[in-house]
């Protein structure tokens, strides 16, 4: 499958793969996927009545462990693919979900306490401009958590054949897997990302790396 990121394939892509996109997610991570975004999700101070931009926010995974550990929490998820928001406010009616393009927000200057994404960055087209949208709409102190893959390794390996086996196997769309997968291998690492991150203001706070580095979390703040 072509690497193409234009927004209209990546929006039409997880439409298609949007149904069985939790039981993939579940299956290829034994579960794992919800411990590491649980635990990366552990390295913000969240208080009662934050605001919290869940970004690329998907079926609103990150959004529903928030509210578990803190219920008044005020958590807004926006995605470019209406069937994986579709999705996300079947599971949960406390999350205001809306359909929005990361690179082009009307929040206003300085809305959100944090802002969190998880394995989103690498299907923008422009994540310069994307992270600059993100440090305006972050109010001063305020903390950006970025979770997504993170050391090229051996255990990476395994993942990048297993995971278009897979879709095969349960007759996802394995093409959109196999782009997936494509999109980990050009994703600059943790280290680089930071210093993306700090071009467009960000300062770095913490970095932890999850099963045995191949997932990684920075937190940067504003």
């Amino acid at each position: 499958m072509t690497l193409s990121k234009t927004p209209e394939n990546i929006r039409m892509m997880f439409n298609v793969i949007a149904e069985k996109y939790d039981f993939m997610n579940e299956l290829i991570s034994l579960g794992q996927h919800r411990i590491v975004k649980g635990k990366s999700l552990k390295m913000l101070d969240i208080k009662p009545h934050s605001k919290i931009l869940d970004a690329c926010c998907g079926t609103g995974d990150l959004g529903v462990l928030i509210k578990k550990e803190e219920p008044l929490a005020d958590i807004t998820g926006i995605d470019f693919s209406e069937k994986m928001l579709s999705i996300a406010r079947n599971r949960i009616e406390s999350i205001n979900f809306i359909q929005k393009d990361i690179t082009d927000l009307d929040f206003p200057d300085n809305s959100f306490d944090f802002i969190v994404m998880g394995f989103g960055l690498r299907n923008v087209v422009n994540p310069e401009k994307a992270l600059y949208e993100l440090y305006r709409i972050l109010k001063p102190g305020g903390e950006f958590l970025h979770l997504d893959f993170g050391k090229k390794n051996f255990f990476g390996n395994i993942f990048d054949f297993e995971v278009p086996l897979l879709a095969k196997i349960f007759n996802s769309n394995s093409e959109a897997y196999e782009y997936l997968i494509k999109s980990k291998k050009n994703f600059p690492s943790p280290d680089e990302l930071i210093k993306d991150f700090e071009k467009c203001g960000f300062k770095f706070k913490l970095r932890k790396d999850f099963v045995f580095g191949v997932i990684s979390a920075q937190v940067m703040k504003k």
